[in-house]
């Protein structure tokens, strides 16, 4: 590894993550498409690497958060079919049909000014309905109200083509969650059958996150959005998946101080006996969550070490008096091999996979593998 990297860097797997769309696609059903989803920069693995990687594998559409996200795609010449899932200012209309980007539709009067915004830029929208069928967040909400005549409406405006139309599972990855997400559902379902009454039709139909990708095949329809599970973590199936992600750093310094010394801001810890401590050059800005501090063990050659005191911006202090063989410049993982997993770190932080892997800074540097080749 070069010089420069070694302080903290994450090392990223594009073979495990190659290895883990594989496993994905093995479970479609033969007409099934996949989105693979790549927004936060591909849950901080690096948008571009990853997103080359899995369509080399044959991932058929990108999903992403924003058009911010899209254009950073498209501008490093990938030219998949790309799905911003969130909201986009409608004046950007120009941009999403200059770039090829097919848009959520999130209700009618942002479908109307997006209309508006493609109508005066002379250009038409590709265009997914979002129907809000238990989430309550974005989308046609179909309550008690019918949403089939706003989408209707959408349906025939001139400058959006609506080729798609999509919902969001709120709970496929609880346990208890069975009996909600058929009610999810259903109620896509029945709103699709609706329109298609009325001669609206479309050719992508798509509800399963990766919970219910794996846990209700049945759901698939036309496409399923693959995104955790790429990354190696999985959504309550078993799975053979393997981790994408190993967050390391070094031992910068290492020195011995005798009981009742105060460690850190604000001296929240002391040491009970003598003790080696070493500092290590990663803090919070880097993404190591301050919750960390509490009880999170890293990982320091196939064994593990309490963190000590509170976690800094920049540095933290680990408890290395029982690990003899360790010095200065000694790799110590975060979180992401055999010792320490990612699900490890983030039930010691009270947080979740997703989170901790999109916490990692932009100033760690990727150092990217393929454990396939």
């Amino acid at each position: 590894m070069d010089a420069p990297l070694r302080r903290t860097w994450a090392e990223v797997d594009l073979g495990a993550v190659r290895h883990n769309f594989r496993l994905v696609r093995n479970r479609l059903h033969t007409d099934c498409l996949c989105m693979a989803v790549v927004k936060a920069d591909a849950y901080g693995h690096g948008a571009v690497p990853v997103a080359r990687a899995l369509l080399s594998e044959g991932a058929d559409w990108l999903g992403v958060s924003n058009i911010t996200e899209a254009v950073e795609l498209r501008e490093h010449g990938i030219t998949a079919p790309i799905l911003i899932l969130s909201y986009t200012p409608p004046a950007e209309a120009r941009r999403l049909a200059d770039y090829h980007l097919t848009q959520a539709v999130l209700d009618e009067p942002y479908a109307v000014k997006l209309e508006r915004e493609a109508a005066a830029a002379d250009v038409t929208v590709s265009a997914h309905i979002k129907l809000d069928t238990g989430m309550s967040r974005v989308g046609f909400f179909c309550g008690q109200d019918s949403p089939v005549d706003a989408i209707a409406r959408v349906c025939a405006f001139e400058h959006l083509s609506v080729n798609g139309i999509f919902t969001h599972f709120a709970v496929a990855d609880e346990p208890d969650g069975e009996a909600y997400t058929r009610q999810q559902f259903a109620l896509f379902m029945n709103t699709v059958d609706a329109l298609r009454e009325r001669g609206i039709t479309f050719a992508l139909r798509h509800c399963c996150n990766s919970a219910a990708t794996l846990r209700f095949p049945e759901m698939q329809l036309d496409m399923v959005r693959a995104g955790i599970v790429l990354y190696g973590v999985s959504p309550i199936v078993q799975a053979d998946l393997r981790p994408t992600m190993a967050l390391r750093t070094v031992i910068s310094q290492q020195k011995t101080v005798p009981a009742g010394t105060g460690v850190g801001y604000g001296l929240t810890a002391h040491t009970d006996r003598p003790t080696v401590l070493a500092t290590l050059p990663i803090g919070y800005a880097d993404g190591l969550i301050r919750l960390a501090a509490e009880t999170h063990r890293v990982s320091v050659g196939g064994t593990t070490a309490p963190l000590v005191g509170r976690v800094c911006m920049d540095q933290c202090v680990i408890d290395v008096t029982d690990l003899p063989s360790v010095n200065t410049d000694t790799v110590v993982t975060v979180f992401g091999d055999d010792t320490v997993s990612v699900l490890d770190y983030a039930a010691a932080c009270r947080t979740i996979p997703y989170e901790s892997f999109c916490l990692v800074g932009k100033r760690v540097p990727r150092v990217y593998s393929d454990s396939l080749r």
